[in-house]
């Protein structure tokens, strides 16, 4: 029997009703992440001490900066997902783009947006 050169459309279908899923969620995530940082409440702390308030601001710049790497990352993350997409509409999703092979299964179930199988992987580091 020969080797599996792609997946079925079936199996495509499968993959993309995950990413789908999580691609939803990476979007809703997203969109939180925002918010905090364009946040406007007006829950600041003008009405403080001023020892404090240096504290606060401080604190608030750090939580501003670890959302944005965070907004960052997740912008990434839903960029991969959307590529994801666009190789399973082309048929190609799936397929190693260094060993030209079959990426598992169990891979693409636990990183969707997966271009290269673990053996690809592990011999890049």
């Amino acid at each position: 029997m020969a080797e599996k050169t792609r997946y079925s459309d079936e199996e495509l279908a499968e993959f993309k009703a995950i990413i789908l899923e999580k691609l939803e969620n990476a979007k809703h995530d997203y969109k939180m992440l925002r918010n905090a940082l364009d946040q406007s409440d007006n829950n600041d702390t003008n009405d403080t001490s001023p020892t404090f308030k240096v504290l606060e601001e401080g604190a608030s710049v750090f939580s501003k900066e670890q959302s944005g790497r965070l907004a960052q990352r997740q912008e990434k993350f839903i960029e991969h997902l959307e590529a994801a997409l666009i190789r399973i509409q082309n048929k190609t999703y799936g397929i190693c783009r260094e060993t030209g092979k079959l990426i598992s299964k169990e891979r693409l179930k636990a990183v969707p947006h997966a271009t290269l199988s673990i053996e690809a992987k592990n011999s890049q580091l």
